[in-house]
């Protein structure tokens, strides 16, 4: 079976008054190729009348953004034409591809009304020949997402990309990346499998696990080996874990900002773009959240 390499922390990174923690990249983990960055915002309470989510329009190029929305909303617009208001247990699912302009804000009733929050960001890579490929965006309700026992009915994976179990997720990922969130109650215990050569990313969002003999308390990434095709995972206590899986691709990485490339040559050409606005107008993009 896999076996644990090492575990890294997040590391505390709040953006405004948004309790942000990021376990990737790290001191010691650029990355979990193919997988590139996460952040995982709240969990948090905010009060009637917040400012919301500070994400406005910004540019990217060059990967995919998944996110999933465990607590709270999300108001999500882009260049592309793509609008949607995304509720607890949905997630998103945009390929930035050749660039696209987006804002990821709270709807009017969260800025209004308040309430608990909590968000996770991951970014996945695209190989040099989906670099430039054309943007797309999918954004699914909790309701579409196949839930799907695991541990002897002492568990849930939320099955987002991918296949499992004889279901398939409603996500139709480019490089075909599997990806879920998991639920686990205190005591149950789970074996996972993983083909030999996909690396894993898995992230304890909250709770207490033993992964192979190794514990992991909520907010830790846990780095697996990739030469065996399974692994097991127990819970300490009731516990939730981001969990996926994908071929490493194996090329250089070139990242500045918004922008994740395979040469400097691609960010500086990047940047000219998004300011010759081939990237779309960010203006129109300002009130996204209204």
């Amino acid at each position: 079976m896999r076996s644990v390499t090492a575990v890294h922390p997040a590391h505390r990174d709040d953006i405004a008054d948004l309790v942000t923690r990021r376990p990737l990249p790290g001191p010691d983990l650029e990355q979990v190729d193919p997988f590139l960055f996460l952040n995982h915002h709240g969990p948090q309470v905010y009060p009637p009348n917040n400012q919301g989510l500070p994400f406005g329009p910004h540019p990217h190029r060059g990967f995919e953004t998944v996110t999933f929305i465990l607590q709270g909303s999300l108001s999500h617009l882009d260049s592309g034409g793509h609008e949607s208001i995304i509720e607890a247990g949905g997630v998103q699912w945009m390929t930035a591809g050749s660039g696209l302009v987006h804002a990821e804000l709270s709807p009017d009733e969260f800025r209004r009304d308040g309430g608990p929050l909590e968000i996770l960001q991951l970014w996945v890579n695209l190989p040099p020949a989906l670099k430039m490929t054309e943007p797309r965006y999918t954004g699914v309700q909790k309701d579409d997402i196949p839930a799907l026992s695991i541990a002897a009915g002492n568990g849930t994976l939320h099955l987002v990309a991918g296949e499992f179990a004889g279901a398939t997720g409603p996500i139709e990922s480019l490089t075909d990346v599997f990806m879920s969130t998991i639920e686990l109650k205190g005591g149950a215990k789970t074996a996972l499998q993983v083909e030999k050569g996909r690396h894993v990313f898995l992230y304890v969002v909250s709770g207490r696990v033993d992964v192979m003999g190794t514990q992991v308390d909520k907010w830790n990434l846990v780095e697996l080996s990739d030469n065996e095709d399974s692994f097991i995972v127990g819970a300490a206590d009731d516990s939730v874990l981001l969990f996926g899986h994908a071929l490493p691709i194996g090329e250089p990485v070139v990242a500045h900002g918004p922008f994740v490339m395979n040469t400097e040559d691609e960010i500086r050409q990047a940047f000219a773009d998004y300011r010759d606005g081939r990237f779309g107008d960010p203006a129109k993009l300002i009130k996204a959240g209204d």
